[in-house]
C-alpha cells in the first residue's frame, strides 16, 4: 500500500483519528548489528526475527543487516541469509532491504571493538567471496589508507553499492583517493577515526576532520547520549545539516538486555553497562543498546535539534544514503506507506509498514 491524497478515498474509508500522535515516516536504520541476544551473523531465521520484530516495536520499518569483524565464512552466511529476507520482513517485523558489510578491512589501531584476530586487508582476494553477494549488500565499509583500498571502492561502485569510510587511520589524502572514485559515505563520526596529527610543525587532518570539512560526503552518529556528548553531536549536525547526517543505532545484539547481561557478536564477548555496549575489560565502547526512537529523544531533548531534522536523520536521510528514497523516507504520495507514530515524549505507539499494523495500535495504550 501506499500514500495517497485524502480526495483520492471515498466515503466507504474508515478514518482514524490518532489522538495527538506524531505522525512520521517509518524510521531506516543502515547500520545495526542485532537485538535481544541475537545478531545478524549468527545467520539463523531465529536471529532475523527476533531483531526485525524488536526494530518494529521502536518505530523502524526498515533496517540494513550489518555485520562485523569476523570469520569470513560468517560474514557470507550472513549474506546468504539476508538474500533469503530481502525485502521481507516477519508479520510483526521491520523490512530488510539489505546489507551492511562493516569490516573486516579495518585499520587495527582503530578496530574498536571489532574482532582484531579476523582484520583482513582489501588486496588479500577475500573481496571476491564477498561480492559474490554482491547483489544484497547496499553498503561495504573499510579503511581508505589499506592496501587495495581504491581498488575496493572502484568495483563497490561499479556494483552500485555504497563505498564508506571507518576504523581508519586514513589521512585527508587516503580518503580523498577514495573519494575519486566513488567513495561517498562515512560511517560513525568520532568512534574508529583518525583525528588530526603533528607531523613536526605540521598538521596533518585524519578521516574525522575530513569528514566534517567535506561539502559532499554523508556521515552517520550514534546519538546514544553515550558513544558522543552533546557538544559532539551539535557540532557533526552544524557541519553537515540533516540532509547528509545520518543517526544509526549500531545496535549489537545487547539491544534490549539489561545492564550486566554478557553478549556476542561473531567471536566476541561484551557486556551491557549503563545502558551501553561495552568491552569486558571497560577500553571502550561496543556498539549501542539503543534504538532510534531513544536516538531522537537525545538529538531532541539533549542536542537541541528541531523534531522535524531528527526524523529527517533517521528517515529520509538514510533512504538517500542507500538510494531508496523514491520509495521510502518520507510520507509523499506514492511512496510505500511506511509510518510510525510517536507520543508526545517520543515513546513509540504504532509501526505501519507497507499500510500494515506490524507493531502497536493506532490507538494509545494498545502496546503490548
Amino acid at each position: 500500500m501506499a500514500v495517497a491524497r485524502e480526495a483520492d478515498f471515498g466515503s466507504e474509508v474508515v478514518r482514524v483519528d490518532v489522538g495527538g500522535a506524531l505522525v512520521v515516516p517509518g524510521l531506516i536504520d543502515i547500520h545495526t548489528h542485532g537485538a535481544l541476544g541475537r545478531s545478524f551473523l549468527d545467520g539463523t531465521d531465529e536471529a532475523f526475527a527476533t531483531i526485525l520484530a524488536e526494530q518494529a516495536r521502536h518505530g523502524v520499518s526498515a533496517v540494513l543487516a550489518t555485520t562485523s569483524t569476523a570469520p569470513l565464512a560468517s560474514i557470507v552466511g550472513a549474506l546468504e541469509r539476508t538474500r533469503a529476507w530481502l525485502g521481507t520482513g516477519v508479520p510483526s517485523g521491520a523490512r530488510l532491504l539489505g546489507a551492511h558489510v562493516e569490516g573486516p578491512y579495518f585499520a587495527a589501531a582503530q578496530c574498536g571493538a571489532q574482532d582484531p584476530v579476523h582484520l583482513r586487508t582489501p588486496d588479500d582476494g577475500s573481496v571476491d567471496a564477498l561480492f559474490a553477494n554482491g547483489d544484497v549488500i547496499r553498503i561495504l565499509s573499510f579503511a581508505p589508507e589499506l592496501p587495495g583500498a581504491v581498488e575496493l571502492t572502484r568495483r563497490c561502485v561499479a556494483l552500485g553499492i555504497v563505498a564508506a569510510a571507518g576504523h581508519a587511520e586514513a589521512t585527508d589524502t587516503d580518503l580523498a583517493a577514495c573519494e575519486a572514485w566513488g567513495l561517498r559515505h562515512v560511517i560513525h563520526l568520532w568512534s574508529g577515526q583518525s583525528t588530526t596529527v603533528r607531523d613536526g610543525p605540521w598538521r596533518r587532518p585524519g578521516l574525522l576532520e575530513a569528514s566534517l570539512a567535506s561539502p559532499a560526503l554523508t556521515a552517520e552518529v550514534i546519538a546514544d547520549g553515550k558513544h558522543l556528548p552533546p557538544t559532539l553531536l551539535r557540532l557533526a549536525h552544524r557541519a553537515l545539516g540533516p540532509d547528509r547526517l545520518c543517526l544509526v543505532s549500531d545496535a549489537t545484539s545487547g539491544a534490549g538486555l539489561p545492564d550486566g547481561t554478557r553478549f556476542t557478536m561473531g567471536e566476541m564477548t561484551y557486556e551491557v553497562v549503563e545502558g551501553v555496549g561495552m568491552m569486558l575489560d571497560r577500553s571502550g565502547f561496543a556498539g549501542s543498546t539503543t534504538f532510534l526512537d531513544g536516538m531522537l529523544r537525545v538529538m531532541t531533548e539533549q542536542v537541541g535539534v528541531p523534531l522535524p531534522e531528527a526524523v529527517r536523520m533517521a528517515s529520509l536521510t538514510p533512504a538517500r544514503v542507500i538510494g531508496v528514497d523514491g520509495d521510502v523516507g518520507s510520507l509523499e504520495v506514492g511512496k510505500r506507506a511506511d509510518i510510525a507514530l510517536f507520543e508526545a515524549d517520543l515513546t513509540p505507539r504504532c509501526t505501519v509498514i507497507g499500510g500494515r499494523v506490524v507493531s502497536g495500535s493506532w490507538t494509545r495504550g494498545d502496546i503490548p
